[in-house]
């Protein structure tokens, strides 16, 4: 099995305490397998059950676990950003907190490094495929970015994403919302960087626990969208 030298594994987390111990543990299982050196951080993004009293359990424990606690809650974008602010190793990757992906199915993505530094995953059938919404937000959602930025990317919100570290240096990211994960691909597309995109599994979630689809939560990731088109079209008549 090919292993990364060093590796950052993060996870947004919000009222997880069902899932995050899991999480945790897989986390570390898969670290030991697929890295030399490893850390896992864990963004407590105000939840207000015992997430972050759990993560902070296994933070005294084990040195390679973090936790960072937000308060109060500052949305997807927000925790993202969180994570990648504080991944220090060389090789970063991100998913959600909630065992809707298979963390061992990293292996798929490290197969590809180092020809390419960023490597993401798409789900062949999402679990929540039978939400018709869902399904139509999330098409409606790429076709958006791929008029307006050029982005052609199968699953633009998949969270399951690997990077080298390297690629991300000195990126100021402006969303905080949902469209955080369509602007780190634009922003790396702009940088002339190619992707590989991989196959993953998509599992239900058990918890229940979802925010995507929730009106305000797809209203200011429209709102976001806009603003960092015209943005663009600013700093692109600049240069």
């Amino acid at each position: 099995m090919k292993k990364l030298s060093s590796l950052s594994l993060f996870f947004p987390a919000y009222n997880e305490e069902g899932n995050i111990e899991e999480t945790i543990r897989r986390a570390r299982e898969v670290g030991e397998q697929v890295s030399n050196l490893f850390e896992i951080i864990i963004i407590d993004d105000g939840s207000r059950d015992k997430t972050g009293e759990i993560v902070d359990a296994f933070a005294r424990e084990d040195s390679r676990i973090h936790a960072i606690h937000h308060f109060p809650n500052q949305g997807y974008g927000g925790a993202v950003r969180s994570g990648l602010t504080a991944s220090r190793y060389e090789y970063i990757f991100f998913t959600d907190s909630d065992l809707q992906f298979d963390l061992k199915e990293i292996t798929k993505l490290i197969e590809h490094i180092p020809k390419y530094d960023v490597v993401i995953g798409y789900r062949t059938k999402r679990a929540d495929s039978l939400s018709f919404l869902r399904l139509m937000n999330a098409k409606g959602w790429n076709l958006l970015n791929r008029i307006f930025f050029g982005l052609k990317v199968r699953d633009i919100d998949c969270a399951f994403k690997l990077f080298k570290a390297e690629v991300l240096r000195g990126m100021e990211l402006q969303s905080r919302g949902a469209m955080l994960s369509a602007e780190l691909l634009i922003r790396l597309m702009w940088r002339g960087l190619p992707f590989k995109e991989v196959p993953v599994s998509h599992f239900p979630n058990k918890t229940g626990h979802t925010t995507g689809a929730k009106p305000m939560v797809i209203l200011r990731a429209f709102k976001e969208l806009v603003q960092f088109f015209f943005w663009s079209l600013t700093e692109n008549r600049r240069r």
